[in-house]
């Protein structure tokens, strides 16, 4: 029950990331690499804070703004400068590992003897409880408010400038302003789940990042074939869903003494297989956006 409620805990916590990626991957169908940037950008932010007595909160809200900051760089370059979304992920994400260096002035920093989030929640309840209370508070309140913006004018404006962008421009949409959004909100949370998991684990890396888009891909693919068909609101939760099916398939193979060398590898591997389970003739996928 341990491993379960860990497993569960900490991927509500990467839940966040996968959300931003899925505004990112599937909305606007941008695929955007900075994200192996923002997020230690988001852990080193907040840590780099929290060591000189800076309330988690407000270190965190930094962290988040740090992130939005990170995705404006990533949208101008993209937008204004006409440099392909790919490579402007590559040259953000290459450029911010220098940048979270000079901010942690090392590799990595522990948390250990610094007040975090879940020890201000500790004083209202277990500790144990603590990463699993605070990722259903923080996870309700971003679903609820994408929901929000999904459905103003905004929103519609920007699912429109990933569905059909020529078409939105001639219904006089802005879609580098969109997009340009898109990159903040997105890198923001993406940054917001990198603080909460320096938080959780106790210290922060400049190296956490890599790997992460895999995560957040993992998380979105996973939530929808698992749940098809669904309403905005219920394919952002799909992806929290997805997001525990990921940590605790990767619970599992730890608990059969995998080297956690391999688990890059056994994460490509799950990636794979359920991009793959569309094809089975099992009911076809409706991967809408």
């Amino acid at each position: 029950m341990n491993i379960i409620l860990s497993a569960v805990s900490e991927a509500l916590l990467w839940s966040i990331l996968a959300i931003g990626v899925y505004l990112m991957y599937k909305i606007l169908d941008i695929a955007d690499l900075s994200v192996e940037g923002v997020f230690p950008l988001g852990a080193v932010v907040c840590a780099s804070l929290i060591i000189k007595d800076v309330n988690p909160i407000y270190a965190t809200l930094l962290a988040i703004a740090a992130g939005s900051l990170g995705g404006l760089v990533t949208g101008i370059l993209h937008t204004k400068l006409k440099i392909p979304a790919l490579l402007s992920g590559i040259l953000v994400m290459s450029g911010l590992y220098s940048v979270n260096l000079k901010i942690l002035q090392k590799s990595n920093v522990s948390l250990a003897q610094n007040k975090t989030i879940l020890d201000l929640l500790e004083n209202y309840i277990p500790r144990e409880y603590c990463a699993l209370v605070l990722g259903i508070i923080v996870l309700t309140i971003i679903i609820i408010i994408l929901y929000l913006f999904y459905k103003s004018e905004i929103g519609l404006a920007f699912i429109a400038t990933g569905d059909n962008e020529t078409m939105a421009q001639a219904n006089s949409i802005n879609t580098n302003r969109m997009k340009i959004l898109g990159y903040m909100i997105s890198n923001g949370l993406v940054a917001f789940s990198g603080a909460l998991l320096a938080q959780y684990n106790g210290f922060a890396d400049t190296a956490s990042g890599v790997g992460t888009i895999v995560i957040g891909l993992a998380a979105v693919i996973i939530g929808l074939v698992v749940i098809r068909r669904a309403k905005f609101q219920y394919r952002l939760m799909s992806i929290v869903l997805g997001a525990i099916i990921y940590r605790l398939i990767i619970a599992v193979v730890l608990e059969l003494n995998v080297e956690a060398t391999d688990l890059k590898i056994i994460s490509a591997i799950i990636l794979a297989l359920f991009l793959y389970l569309p094809n089975l003739n099992i009911g076809k996928v409706r991967w809408s956006k």
